[in-house]
């Protein structure tokens, strides 16, 4: 990962606690909530996050792309 963004402490302290209910390490729990979130916001406004998106080059495997069976088809199999 090129670029690693802090976290408040608040919002660390939520991580660990779900990645202690999930028993998961924070950085597989992070994934996972990024792409739970994902899914969901594809569901509530497909395409919102595509129009303001600066980077093309990933469309096919993007999992906020509404075509892209094969990123939520990955999400649901978690």
């Amino acid at each position: 990962m090129a670029y690693t963004p802090e976290l408040s402490y608040q919002n660390s302290c939520n991580l660990r606690r779900l990645a202690w209910f999930l028993g998961k390490p924070m950085t597989s729990t992070l994934e996972t909530l990024i792409e739970l979130l994902s899914l969901r916001m594809t569901e509530i406004t497909p395409g919102e996050v595509c129009e303001t998106c600066k980077d093309r080059s990933k469309c096919e495997t993007c999992a906020f792309n509404p075509e892209n069976v094969t990123a939520k088809a990955a999400i649901e199999r978690r």
